[in-house]
């Protein structure tokens, strides 16, 4: 958690550049330090995957594509300057179906969302646990169809949206 939390700030005090390989590794770097992972001699803390993993019962790129399909994701998505809603949503998936750390991915993939929101002028919004099996539903669905993860995370948007008019915070 309190890793979590540094990871929290290093999205904020980067909101306004653009998503690089050198970023998101110092992002893992910096979430997996010190855990029973890190403890692994095969495990690559700040680096990328080693081993063959999947998510949820598909396959991700193997171990020796990830820094090709990353670089490829990373430079197709920097061409330009600002991004929908919908092109973050897709970055976010094509993330995901790429899986490129050994653990923690999802939590990765999903503070850079966070962070690409911000930059892009976009209400942020956070995965609770309540709605994550329709997060999960809707990745899953992505390829044929965007409904489920859109909807699931304008929801999770507009509960974003009530504490910041709670707190009368300007959006």
């Amino acid at each position: 958690t309190a890793n979590h939390f540094k990871c929290i700030d290093m999205i904020i005090e980067n909101a306004n550049y653009k998503p690089s390989e050198r970023f998101i590794k110092e992002l893992h770097g910096v979430l997996k330090n010190g855990t029973s992972d890190s403890r692994k001699a095969w495990f690559a803390v700040g680096d990328y995957k080693r081993q063959v993993n999947e998510v949820g019962g598909h396959h991700t790129t193997s171990p020796e594509h990830v820094a090709a399909k990353m670089k490829e994701l990373i430079t197709k998505y920097n061409r330009k300057d600002k991004h929908t809603f919908e092109e973050l949503l897709d970055f976010h998936y094509q993330f995901e179906a790429i899986h490129p750390f050994q653990d923690g991915n999802g939590r990765i993939g999903r503070l850079i969302l966070f962070k690409e929101c911000l930059r892009n002028n976009i209400v942020p919004f956070i995965i609770t646990d309540n709605i994550k099996m329709f997060y999960y539903k809707g990745l899953n669905e992505w390829p044929h169809n965007h409904e489920r993860l859109t909807d699931t995370c304008l929801s999770a948007q507009d509960q974003m949206k009530s504490v910041l008019d709670y707190f009368k915070i300007i959006y």
